[in-house]
């Protein structure tokens, strides 16, 4: 993602209260003014009744053409959401730490001091990979190979990549943990509808979205599922799962993951890629049975959901909520504006009632218009300030629709869902040309302090635009390709067959049970069964998260302009 240059951290002398605002500069462009009085301001600012700044001029001579004659209405001064995500201005000192403990530095720097095995003081290095950075690597390697290369050839070149050369002991990708994920989103979606929560349930496995719900909207939060994201699901199966199986404590692991009280360090797709050539590793190199799925694997292997990239919770639901209905169902789908905003609504097909709406909603300015929608229906006031109180007073004057609000959005922070993460690889040289970011905003990135290449000068060159279109679909296009997906609609009947999502369900299922020791050790319920008090409370203590509201300490008139 390119920033803007001018946005820089102000202050970081504050341990953990959140650091002084950052502004962008503002280019001044009044004419010079003859000064009559030496020291004297030649202009002054005056608010009208409607609450617009002027600029008038002291001496009676207009500072710009307007038709107040010597009166300039001010404009307020615009930061795109792409500079705001630029800046850190809003951190805390503390994240700030922690964000540079998340670093391929610092997991090289474990692993060359990991003591060796059957050693004290050995911990068993684990990387789990998420598939999205599989597609980014595929879609690389095709672009610049100029043939298709599937998620599986690239999970086994990073396997062979990690553990040979890295020294990882274990490497999994973490789809089996979204399969987890998806069961219990499901779960929670059926305790909300039955009064145990608020609706609409919105999406909680971007990281992206819940920061900016918890620094931002704290009135979302009872609204966004309590269900962990797969990421950290993974770190649950991995550190008390597989560390009971493996007879090691959860501190005896180290557990690294690319896409946390269970996950030791996150990096990006990009930093993969730069141990990679750092070391030395061609990615374009075959390695054994690279096509071959492997069967003898301790969990399932990129198990794929039919719906969105981004996880498919919202069609997980869908399918969910069809299989439970004897009756025939319809399907509408509404774009609203562009593909990253679209609308799914769940009709019983003899009576036409709605059973469920959802919505897709990917991209900061739709997730802001989603943030208003869901206010508005549910009766929080969203915003701050007068301008929160104006959007209240707004919502109020246009209630009363009979239209039905959503039952549950996907969300997600980037344009494109999470084939166009931040730390996803970026697209190839020819998007230099393009002058306006994903955002709409026009761009000079020269000017920015970007440099990007020149096309036909180095083709291998990777372009520093984030959000380029046709290098999404392409990354879109790789991860969907060669993936085994299951039925839309999932009957009982289909339980029989032995497919990996049959596979996944069952051991599933066996996960729940030799982590929360029900009292009944029957699996015959499977993942949805409701166990007795005690197993239930481990159950959302292993995979339900908690958030909290970051109140904002800073002070407008505090500011160093």
């Amino acid at each position: 993602m390119a920033f803007s240059g001018a946005l820089t951290l102000t202050d970081l002398n504050d341990f953990l209260t959140p650091s002084q605002a950052c502004i962008k500069p503002v280019e001044q462009v009044n004419e010079t003014q003859e000064i009559i009085e030496p020291g004297a301001a030649t202009t002054e600012i005056v608010i009208d009744s409607r609450g617009s700044y002027y600029e008038v001029s002291a001496n009676g001579v207009s500072t710009n053409t307007s038709s107040k004659g010597t009166e300039r209405k001010l404009q307020q001064a615009q930061i795109s959401l792409n500079d705001c995500l630029a800046c850190s201005g809003c951190i805390t000192s503390a994240e700030s730490v922690l964000i540079t403990l998340q670093s391929h530095t610092e997991v090289l720097n474990f692993l060359d001091s990991n003591p060796p095995i059957s050693t004290p003081g050995h911990k068993i290095p684990v990387l789990s990979i998420a598939p999205q950075t599989l597609a980014s690597l595929a879609a690389s390697l095709s672009s610049s190979s100029g043939s298709h290369v599937s998620l599986r050839q690239i999970l086994r070149k990073v396997r062979a990549f990690s553990t040979r050369i890295l020294g990882f002991e274990h490497v999994y990708d973490i789809t089996f943990a979204r399969h987890i994920a998806l069961l219990e989103h499901t779960q929670e979606f059926s305790e909300r509808k039955n009064g145990n929560g608020k609706l609409p349930m919105l999406a909680s496995a971007c990281p992206g979205w819940i920061c900016y719900a918890e620094k931002a909207h704290s009135e979302m939060l009872p609204f966004i599922a309590r269900t962990k994201s797969p990421q950290q699901v993974m770190g649950t199966l991995v550190k008390s799962w597989f560390g009971n199986r493996w007879g090691v404590q959860p501190d005896q692991i180290y557990h690294v993951s690319y896409s946390t009280r269970d996950v030791d360090c996150v990096i990006t797709t990009g930093e993969l890629e730069l141990m990679m050539r750092d070391k030395g590793w061609d990615l374009s190199q075959t390695v054994e049975n690279e096509g071959i799925p492997d069967v003898d694997t301790e969990i399932p292997e990129l198990l794929s959901h039919p719906g969105t990239s981004s996880g498919s919770y919202l069609h997980s639901l869908i399918n969910s909520i069809t299989a439970s209905y004897t009756s025939p169902v319809d399907l509408t789908i509404k774009s609203i504006r562009t593909s990253d905003y679209e609308e799914f609504t769940l009709r019983a097909r003899d009576t036409g009632e709605v059973l469920f709406k959802g919505a897709k909603c990917y991209g900061f300015r739709n997730l802001q218009n989603v943030v208003r929608k869901v206010g508005r229906e549910a009766g929080v006031q969203v915003g701050r300030g007068a301008a929160g109180r104006l959007v209240g007073m707004r919502a109020k004057k246009r209630g009363g629709e009979d239209e039905k609000g959503y039952d549950y959005v996907e969300v997600m922070a980037c344009p494109g869902g999470c084939v166009n993460g931040g730390g996803q690889l970026k697209p190839i040289a020819q998007v230099a040309g393009q002058k306006e970011d994903e955002e709409g905003f026009t761009r000079t990135w020269e000017e920015s302090g970007v440099q990007m290449p020149v096309p036909g000068e180095d083709s291998a060159m990777q372009g520093a635009k984030w959000g380029n279109r046709e290098w999404t679909k392409e990354v879109e296009r790789v991860y969907w390709h060669d993936l085994p997906t299951p039925p839309p609609s999932p009957g009982r009947h289909d339980r029989d067959l032995e497919t990996p999502f049959v596979c996944g369900d069952r051991l599933a299922a066996q996960v729940k049970m030799d982590l929360c020791h029900p009292t009944d050790g029957s699996l015959d319920g499977g993942w949805g069964s409701i166990m007795d008090e005690e197993a239930e409370t481990r159950r959302r203590e292993l995979f339900r998260t908690q958030y909290r509201a970051v109140e904002s300490e800073v002070v407008g008139l505090a500011v160093k302009w």
